[in-house]
């Protein structure tokens, strides 16, 4: 791994399916009922910026695996969290609640993370905890818009 970390596209292909699956069949599906313009702007450059930094190295930011077998670790463990992204979404994908938004928001936040910690790349790691607070934070938060919202539609 040089300046193209080929496993890291691979973990960001597969993360982009579930969520190209329901742009399509969901249009508008994306956008919720929590608003706060500050979140949303923080959490979408720190998204882009994980996948950016998930694919390419940039050189001087970054020191690669501190142990030996690192690759391997890296690879199954990235492999784990992302397929578990992947079958928890099939398994919740007309389900929607608490439980639906905090691991399909942890678990890539997670993956970042480790990612970043695993070939010591600062910047990456910045990004992924930025991005981890806000997405997770705009997640749970329009899970309570919406179960407030049909709250209100009962009564």
């Amino acid at each position: 791994m040089k300046w193209c970390n080929y496993y890291g596209l691979i973990f960001m292909a597969v993360l982009m399916i579930p969520n190209t699956v329901y742009a399509i069949k969901c249009k508008n599906g994306f956008d919720g009922d929590y608003h706060n313009k500050s979140a949303e702007i923080t959490e979408q450059i720190s998204r882009y910026a994980c996948f950016i930094l998930m694919i390419f190295n940039i050189p001087y930011t970054w020191l690669g695996f501190w142990f030996s077998y690192g690759l391997i670790v890296y690879v199954v463990v990235n492999a784990v969290l992302v397929s578990a992204y992947c079958v928890i979404w099939i398994i919740l994908w007309k389900k929607s609640g608490i439980v639906k938004a905090l691991l399909l928001s942890i678990l890539p936040s997670l993956t970042f993370i480790f990612s970043a910690v695993m070939i010591v790349s600062i910047p990456l790691f910045v990004f992924a905890v930025i991005f981890a607070v806000t997405h997770i934070l705009i997640s749970v938060k329009n899970v309570k818009s919406s179960c407030k919202t049909k709250i209100e539609e009962k009564v």
